[in-house]
Formats: structure tokens, sequence, C-alpha cells
């Protein structure tokens, strides 16, 4: 099996090196990851300049391909140009950070996995809930068993995981929820600092989710419950109800 792995948080993230070693059980992996973190760069591409690729050799453990661009940049350039042939799977992560509710429209790891599912490929994009301990060794030893079952069940050309890991802080998770996706808005917090210049600064202090308006189980209510959320997503936004509502009126 040839694996594409990429993420946002950089190519010398240990969170990419804890699940390529666990990874290498499958297949061969290749890793295509940005140079610098990429956090909340969403599914942008660079579009107005080129994108600078090297080869480095990343921790004493493996070769892989740093670009200069965004997490769906690397993905694109790993199955144009770079991979030697197209991959059978494409992982991004693991995340230093979940990814529930609307932060995965935020999330440039899952962002990478999007990307290739939108390239025809199954994908998968796995996080971990930051925690007073950041054990990505573990969390990439607890969401291999995951990934082998999925492959066993069948992943169907451009179908896209989410898989979050709860905050190992208090020990391991207490099993798996397959979940929908939390639609709840962050309360956003702001610190503003004036300057010389007469310009006022924000810094992005804190993002709290609302409160839950229903008892629908979700990504975020699983991983706040110590469970592994396990989400199926997609691309199609459309309103399929207000579409067709709307075509009568128009």
């Amino acid at each position: 099996m040839q694996i594409l792995l990429s993420n946002d948080d950089g190519i010398t993230a240990p969170g990419l090196a804890a699940l390529r070693q666990e990874l290498t059980s499958l297949g061969t992996v290749h890793v295509v990851a940005p140079d610098s973190p990429q956090s909340a760069a969403a599914h942008g591409i660079t579009v107005n300049g080129p994108v600078a690729v090297r080869k480095v050799h990343v921790r004493d453990a493996f070769i892989g391909y740093s670009v200069e661009g965004r997490p769906a940049d690397c993905v694109k350039l790993a199955v144009r140009e770079l991979l030697p042939e197209p991959p059978d799977l494409v992982v991004s992560g693991i995340n230093d950070g979940a990814n529930v509710a609307i932060n995965v429209l935020y999330s440039g790891t899952v962002a990478a996995a999007a990307e290739g599912a939108l390239l025809g490929f199954p994908a998968i994009a796995v996080s971990l809930k930051q925690g007073d301990t950041r054990d990505f060794q573990r969390a990439a030893r607890l969401v291999l068993p995951i990934i082998r079952r999925l492959l066993d069940l069948g992943l169907a050309p451009g179908e896209l995981i989410n898989i979050n890991v709860p905050d190992l802080t208090p020990g391991d998770p207490r099993g798996i929820r397959v979940v929908p996706m939390a639609t709840r808005v962050m309360e956003d917090r702001f610190a503003r600092h004036s300057a010389p210049d007469g310009r006022d600064y924000y810094w992005l202090l804190c993002e709290d989710f609302t409160g839950a308006k229903t008892n629908v189980q979700s990504d975020l209510d699983a991983i706040e419950e110590r469970y592994i959320s396990l989400t199926p997503l997609q691309f199609d936004m459309t309103q399929y109800a207000r579409l067709e509502q709307l075509s009568k009126q128009l």
C-alpha cells in the first residue's frame, strides 16, 4: 500500500513522526508536509506565486518533502508531481489540537485530507486534543487499529474520515464513538492593544464553544467525554430542502 502523509503543524512536528512510524506497518509512507506550521490555514492554496519544495532528513528517521506552502498545496503537489505513483490512502496528522465542530472548516489538517479525497483517494484526518501532556506516540498506536479496521471495511475513493483522540492525560480513551460534527458556534474573545501608530491590534485569546442545544451526541461531546470520535465528512454543502424551495419560488 502506498500512503501519502501530510499535516498542518509542519514536517518536523512530533505528531507527524509518530503517525508515520505506525503507518509503516501498513505500507510505504511518503511524507509531504509544510515547512512551517500552517494551523487554521483551512483549504487555502497558493495561486499567486511559486511553491518551493526540497527534500529533508527529519529526526534522523525519514526523508520527506518540505513544502513552502499550505497543507492542500502539499497534497496537490504530492499527487501530481512528487510521488512515484498515486497513493492508495491519504492521511493527515496527528494534529496538535482537536479538530471538531466548526474547527473542521478552519483546519489545515482536515484540509490536507480533504484535498486527497477531492482528488479521488480515501483520506483520513487525525487530531489529538491538547492536554497537560502530548503523547503523540500513544495516540498513533490507538489510531492505527481504527485505520486498519476502516481499510478492512473498505474506504471508497473520495471518502473522508475525521478522527479525534481525546486528551490522554487522564488515561486511555473510554472507547470509540461514530458521531456527527457539532455545529455549535465559538464564543471568541480578543485582547485589544493600542499601538503608537494609532492603530488598534486584536489578539485572539480563547475559542469556547457554546452549550449544546440538542441531545444529539457529536464529535465535540465524544472527546469531552474521553472517547475517540470518528466522523465521516462530505464536501457537498448544498441545503437541498432550501434548494427545492427556492427553485419553485424564483
